[in-house]
C-alpha cells in the first residue's frame, strides 16, 4: 500500500510538474550546458523513475493503453543501463551506487522469466513474471534481448574494478550473456533468425529478422555469442535478403544506400548504434556511418521542405520517428508524416548532424521548452498543427537521447561496447570492417 501510494505521488508530480514548465525560465544555454542540461533530467526517467524493487527501466511515465505501472522493459532497460554509464562518468551519481543499483538489477534478472536465456519484451518489475506485449508474443523477445546485452556488455567492459562488487557485477552479466540460447531462435539451424518464440505458441508468430531496420544488434549479438552462435550464413541469408534491404535511390537528393523509400523512422540509426560504433564500419553491404548520416539528412531535409505545409516544421524543429501523437502511437517517418515531431529524432542523432541537432536542441529548449521540457527532459512528442504536446515519456525514446549526445560528445559507449572480444570476433565473423577490431 505505501508503495503503491508513493508511486502515485511521483506520477503526480512527473505529471503536474509537466504543468508546461511554470515558473522555469528557458534562457539560452551555450552548447556545451545545453547538452548537460538535456542529458541529465533525461537521465533522471532511468534513475529517479527506476522501478523500485527491480531497478529496470519503466515502459512509459503514464499507464495508457493498459499497461499499468509494474510493466519494465526489457529492451529500454538496456538503453538505461548505458544511461547509468554516462550518468557515472559524468559524476551526476556515485560508482559505488550506480554499481549497487546494477546489482540489483542483474539479479533480479537472474531470477526472472527467461526462454532460454532470452527475455520477454515486458516484465512485471516487481514478481520478474512474464507480461505479454500481445496475444501470442508471451514468451522470448529475441530483439528486445538485444538491446539488453548490448547495455549490459557496455556496462561489464566500463565496470572493471578490483572492488569485489564490480567483479560479482561482471560474473554475474557474464552468466546471463553466456546462458542466452541465441541459435535456438535458427529453429533447428536453419538460415533463418527469429524475433519471437513462446512456450505456449511456439514460433507461430512466424517473424523473421529481415533488414534494414533496428534490428541489425541482433545478429551482432547472436554472432559474438560464446556459447550459442549463429553462422554467418544466417546473416547473409535471412538479414540481408528482403524486398526492403537494399535500396540505392535519392531522396531530395541524397542517396539512401539501404532500407525503406526516404529511411524510415529514424529509431534505425539509434537502436543498434547505442553501442555499436558506425564509424569506419563497413561490410559488404554498406558504409553505416554513409547510412545513417544520409538517413538523418533526408529526414531533417523533408521537415525543412514540409510537403504536408504542417505547423512548425522547419530547419530547428525537425524529427521523424516512433512515437506516442495526438492519436495514439505511430511510427513517423517522410512518408508517414502525421505532423508529430519526436525530440529524440533530432537529439539522439547528434553524432551525424551535430550542427542540425543541436540547433532542434535550442530551438525544443528555447522556444518551445514550457511546453514540453519536464522532470525528464523533453516528452515524447508533439504536434503544433494539432496543439497537441505530450505529457509522456517512453524509455526507448529518453535512453538514445543520453547516449548517443554522449557518443558525439566522448564516444564514450562506443568505445566500451567496441572493446568486448566477443563483439569484435562476431563482426570479423559476419564480415564487417572496423577501427576497433583488432
Amino acid at each position: 500500500m505505501k508503495r503503491t501510494l508513493a508511486l502515485s505521488i511521483i506520477l503526480f508530480l512527473a505529471t503536474s510538474s509537466l504543468s508546461l514548465g511554470q515558473g522555469k525560465t528557458f534562457r539560452p544555454l551555450p552548447d556545451e550546458a545545453l547538452m548537460d542540461t538535456v542529458q541529465r533530467q533525461t537521465f533522471r526517467y532511468f534513475w529517479d523513475f527506476a522501478h523500485p524493487v527491480s531497478g529496470m527501466a519503466r515502459e512509459r511515465s503514464n499507464a495508457s493503453f493498459g499497461y499499468g505501472h509494474e510493466v519494465v522493459t526489457t529492451g529500454g532497460t538496456g538503453f538505461g543501463i548505458m544511461a547509468i554509464v554516462v550518468a557515472v562518468e559524468r559524476k551526476w551519481i556515485k560508482r559505488d551506487t550506480a554499481v549497487a543499483h546494477m546489482l540489483k538489477m542483474v539479479n533480479f534478472l537472474l531470477k526472472a522469466n527467461h526462454y532460454h536465456g532470452i527475455f520477454p519484451h515486458w516484465l512485471n518489475g516487481e514478481t520478474g513474471a512474464t507480461i505479454p506485449f500481445s496475444r501470442k508474443d508471451d514468451g522470448g523477445d529475441l530483439v528486445e534481448s538485444a538491446f539488453l546485452f548490448q547495455g549490459l556488455l557496455t556496462a561489464r567492459q566500463y565496470f572493471n574494478g578490483n572492488d569485489p562488487r564490480e567483479r560479482e557485477l561482471r560474473n554475474r552479466i557474464n552468466w546471463l550473456w553466456e546462458g542466452a540460447e541465441w541459435d535456438w531462435h535458427t529453429r533447428g539451424g536453419m538460415d533463418l533468425l527469429y524475433w519471437h518464440w513462446s512456450p505456449n505458441h511456439g514460433w507461430s508468430m512466424n517473424f523473421e529478422l529481415r533488414g534494414w531496420n533496428e534490428t541489425l544488434i541482433t545478429y551482432v549479438l547472436a554472432a559474438s555469442s560464446p556459447d550459442h552462435s549463429i553462422p554467418a550464413s544466417v546473416y547473409h541469408k535471412c538479414w540481408a535478403e528482403s524486398n526492403h534491404f537494399k535500396n540505392g535511390k535519392e531522396y531530395y537528393g541524397i542517396k539512401l544506400p539501404l532500407g525503406f523509400d526516404y529511411g524510415g523512422p529514424l529509431f534505425f540509426t539509434h537502436y543498434s548504434f547505442l553501442g555499436l560504433d558506425p564509424r569506419g564500419l563497413k561490410d559488404r553491404y554498406a558504409d553505416y556511418w554513409e547510412l545513417n548520416r544520409n538517413h538523418v539528412l533526408i529526414n531533417r531535409e523533408h521537415c525543412v521542405r514540409n510537403p504536408k505545409g504542417f505547423k512548425g516544421y522547419g530547419p530547428d524543429c525537425w524529427g521523424l520517428t516512433a512515437s506516442d501523437n495526438h492519436e495514439g502511437y505511430n511510427a513517423h517517418s517522410p512518408d508517414n508524416d502525421l505532423g508529430v515531431i519526436t525530440p529524440t529524432a533530432a537529439l539522439s542523432s547528434m553524432p551525424y548532424t551535430p550542427e542540425y541537432s543541436m540547433q532542434a536542441m535550442r530551438h525544443f529548449y528555447t522556444k518551445l521548452g514550457p511546453k514540453i521540457w519536464g522532470p525528464y527532459g523533453f516528452t515524447d512528442a508533439f504536434n503544433e498543427t494539432k496543439n497537441w504536446y505530450a505529457d509522456s515519456y517512453l524509455a526507448i525514446d529518453q535512453g538514445p537521447i543520453v547516449v548517443m549526445i554522449e557518443n558525439h560528445r566522448s564516444g564514450l559507449l562506443w568505445k566500451l561496447f567496441m572493446s568486448c572480444p566477443e563483439i569484435q570476433g562476431g563482426l570479423k565473423k559476419l564480415g564487417f570492417e572496423s577501427p576497433h577490431i583488432k
